[in-house]
């Protein structure tokens, strides 16, 4: 039998599931999107992503590079809920795009090949789900592999992401003969029939009952050993009922204190509706969830995820479409309906909504209204940016946005031909606006535009949609990585006065200034003057110009980081001070501290996984040595070794053909940020300033 999701006609905020899929690259999420919306009788035709027929990845050039770029959200029916879903993108170069849907998702599916495990992006997007305390249930995918293997898989998740996994699925059959699961908290099995996504529920086959029944002993004892209500039935009847056992696994999953693992094979259809079931049973709808947070005049103020509130969404997504600019939102609380209008909590703005759709990746559903819960996109919004708070006129709040990734790589680009250049502009303005970790601005020097990003690809991806969506050619330089400036030895007591007097009302400012160094990567301000010699509102000010001169720093004008400002001294006079004097005096202040400072070169370093035939190990070992790279682990997995080395980023600049080069094509490596470091002398006395 196959089920089939027929459309509600409510969805109250406890019917409503908002949850994402997260993997490291060619995991399998967009293919368990595809098999989900299948399954739940969202598309009637299965797509492949090797054929480029997916529902979510529509964009061309996902469809040309068999990955996915953008997150794409649909949404479907199972079991009497709505299921908004978004696939995420597992390449390290769109982290951007997972951070900004999990700020919005209540829960999150996270695929593993059970090959290969947990990878690198894998445990990048599980502490990025960590860090937004999203709660998770694991899909071990690929079980129809040869070399697969669930335990190893759970061992893998159990070591390399530190939780404890709980296992609630047996596989029936190994590799090409994986056929289905036993259900270890029904005890009943699951057959799907060869080439169809047809399934049978039976008994639990004779030759696995006895390991069915081992699991599912150990299954309850895990339970029972973080969930004290199931640890009192265990006690008094040695064992769980079949009712207790999946309530503790659902409130062990919304705690955090344990990770629910399912498998399957999602290419061959297999384990798609035990899947589906685990995402009703385990992960939180949005009443689940506490209330928003929000700042309203200067206080903290709460929305419940109730329709009767006052209305509050949070933009996380902007696209351009034929049919106009799309926002998309995740309302918290209240209901927004068709033509309503709203406040823009940015920019004090009211506008109103022309059109609500239920989001289907690239094809819309108009609707008259959406409540507390509801993932939806509008038409009609003018101002609103991903991480702009949209809410009533009357009830005006702030939600926290999407934390925005930092740019490592930067090209410059600039028009083919002169006439272009005004439409370039225009294109690269639009492109920000849709992806705020993609970062345009002017060189000051060269007058040069240049255009940042996180990576190689997600360069090459902008620079190419310029291309075919705007029409615009362009022409684009070498990549270069963005370097920081930091201090390591600062100045205590220097003294800073702003003096200026041309007729007319003046400028006097003095302050003291201490320099320091930090160990992370961030600037701190603090204040310790007292007796009122510099009011609350100039010690800002003092701030805001410090702020300013971090912008450039004297080694080569790279931006400064990695330090703390005290200001622990200063003057006012009665007439001439002003914020405008304290800020040019944090500013040309702080310019001269740096000066006077042992200041340091910082530059982007990547942890790179190399995986390839162990007859090119050396060769391989070789390369990363000449890239400046430090080798920290290497290992042998079934006649592939995996090498594991810290590499500054501006040397993996054309690493990928160099690797097929020396492997013959069969290496591969993937890629994740790993912090800043500094640059050795030799290196950072033939880089240009900036």
């Amino acid at each position: 039998m196959r089920a089939n999701g027929r459309p509600l006609t409510t969805t109250s905020p406890t019917a409503v599931r908002n949850l994402g899929i997260l993997a490291h690259v060619d995991a399998g999420k967009t293919t368990i999107t595809e098999r989900i919306l299948f399954a739940t009788g969202a598309i009637h035709k299965r797509g492949e992503v090797h054929h480029g027929t997916t529902v979510t990845d529509y964009d061309p050039q996902e469809r040309d590079r068999g990955i996915t770029i953008f997150a794409a959200a649909v949404s479907c029916t199972w079991a009497g809920h709505h299921v908004n879903l978004i696939d995420t993108p597992g390449h390290v170069d769109f982290s951007d795009e997972v951070e900004r849907s999990l700020r919005v998702l209540d829960g999150a599916v996270a695929v593993f090949d059970a090959v290969a495990g947990v990878e690198p992006q894998s445990e990048t997007v599980w502490r990025q789900a960590d860090r937004h305390g999203v709660p998770r249930i694991a899909f071990v995918n690929k079980l129809d592999r040869a070399g697969a293997d669930l335990d190893t898989a759970v061992a893998s998740i159990r070591r390399r992401l530190g939780v404890v996994p709980l296992v609630v699925q047996l596989p029936i059959g190994r590799e090409d003969a994986f056929t289905g699961v036993v259900d270890l908290v029904t005890m009943r099995s699951l057959r799907w029939t060869a080439g169809s996504a047809d399934f049978e529920s039976g008994p639990v086959p004779e030759p696995l009952r006895e390991e069915a029944g081992r699991r599912r002993r150990l299954l309850e004892e895990t339970v029972a050993e973080l969930h004290a209500g199931a640890l009192e039935e265990f006690c008094a009847e040695s064992a769980l009922r079949d009712g207790t056992l999946a309530r503790a696994l659902r409130e062990l999953t919304l705690r955090g204190d344990g990770v629910v693992v399912l498998c399957g094979s999602a290419y061959r259809n297999r384990g798609i509706e035990p899947l589906l079931d685990a995402v009703v049973a385990y992960l939180p709808a949005p009443a689940d969830m506490p209330p928003v947070r929000g700042m309203a005049d200067g206080s903290e103020q709460e929305r419940a995820p109730d329709p009767a509130e006052p209305f509050a969404a949070l933009a996380f997504k902007v696209t351009a479409t034929p049919t106009g600019r799309l926002t998309h939102l995740r309302i918290y609380a209240g209901t927004l309906r068709k033509g309503g209008t709203v406040l823009d909590a940015a920019t004090g703005r009211t506008e109103r909504v022309g059109r609500i759709l239920r989001v289907q990746a690239d094809r819309h559903e108009d609707r008259e209204e959406a409540v507390a819960g509801d993932i939806v996109a509008v038409i009609g919004l003018k101002s609103a940016r991903a991480g702009t708070t949209l809410c009533a006129p009357g009830a005006p709040v702030v939600l926290e946005p999407p934390t925005v990734a930092e740019p490592v790589v930067s090209v410059a680009v600039e028009a083919g031909q002169n006439a272009d250049t005004g439409r370039l502009a225009s294109a690269l303005a639009r492109l920000a606006e849709e992806d705020p970790s993609l970062v345009v601005r002017s060189d000051p020097e060269t007058g040069q535009t240049v255009l940042s990003g996180l990576g190689e690809l997600h360069l090459e991806v902008a620079v190419e949609k310029i291309r075919r969506s705007h029409g615009v050619e362009v022409v684009v330089g070498r990549p270069q990585v963005s370097y920081r400036e930091t201090v390591v030895r600062g100045v205590t007591g220097l003294v800073h006065r702003h003096v200026k007097q041309d007729g007319g009302a003046g400028q006097f400012a003095h302050v003291v200034l201490d320099v320091e160094q930090l160990e992370e990567p961030v600037f701190e301000f603090r204040s310790t003057v007292v007796g009122g010699r510099v009011p609350q509102e100039y010690a800002r000010a003092v701030e805001a110009g410090c702020r300013d001169a971090l912008a450039a720093g004297p080694l080569g004008g790279y931006p400064v980081t990695g330090l703390r400002v005290t200001l622990t001294d200063g003057a006012t006079h009665s007439k001439d001070s002003s914020e405008m004097a304290f800020r040019a005096a944090g500013r040309f202040g702080l310019r001269e501290a740096l000066r006077l400072s042992t200041m340091e070169l910082l530059e982007p370093i990547a942890e790179v996984t190399v995986n390839v035939p162990e007859d090119a190990v050396g060769s391989v070992l070789g390369d990363l040595a000449a890239r400046r790279g430090r080798v920290s682990g290497q290992a042998a997995e079934s006649g592939t070794a995996v090498i594991t080395a810290a590499v500054p980023l501006a040397e993996l600049f054309g690493y990928a053909s160099r690797l097929r080069g020396r492997t013959q094509g069969r290496g591969v490596f993937t890629t994740r940020p790993a912090g800043l470091a500094p640059v050795p002398a030799s290196v950072a006395g033939a880089l240009p300033g900036r």
